[in-house]
């Protein structure tokens, strides 16, 4: 099988999968696309964190946030630390599916990463979470919503 990469946006305080996307090609429609999907089904952060790739730093990416508002933080130059949440879940994903499993074409791929993010979200406990699930913890705070503002008061993507 080719190269694939996966594009995921993860709220920090939760650590749930928003959304994501596997494509055979790294590129701005990817990550693009990833963050608008999560922009419709969520409500927008404060803050959104990436490292600084060009797909990135990309002027239609960057617009994205900014034409919603959502402060831009980029990590320092080759300090993958710093975004320590998603760097964590790609530690997770690679060794308790990926590595695990070999697939014969890019849609046997998708539908296993499906199939992850669903079992990620409803059942992977997180110590940091007091052994909650990134869905029990996401959804607690979205009771909390701030009513004069209308978004979710904890909510950093």
């Amino acid at each position: 099988m080719q190269w694939s990469h996966l594009a995921a946006i993860i709220d920090w305080h939760s650590k749930k999968i928003l959304s994501w996307k596997l494509s055979n090609i790294m590129d701005i429609s990817l990550t693009t696309s990833v963050l608008k999907e999560a922009l419709g089904l969520y409500p927008k952060p404060e803050i959104f964190n990436t490292d600084q790739g060009s797909q990135y730093t990309a002027k239609e990416h960057v617009n994205i946030l900014k034409n919603h508002d959502i402060k831009i933080s980029m990590d320092g130059v080759g300090r993958a630390i710093d975004n320590i949440c998603i760097e964590r879940f790609w530690r997770t994903i690679k060794y308790e599916e990926i590595y695990l499993n070999e697939y014969k074409s890019i849609k046997q791929l998708r539908k296993a990463i499906e199939i992850f993010m669903k079992k990620y979200n409803k059942r992977q406990l997180h110590s940091t979470l007091d052994y909650q699930t990134p869905n029990e913890v996401y959804y607690q705070a979205e009771n909390n919503l701030d009513a004069e503002k209308g978004k979710l008061i904890p909510l950093v993507s």
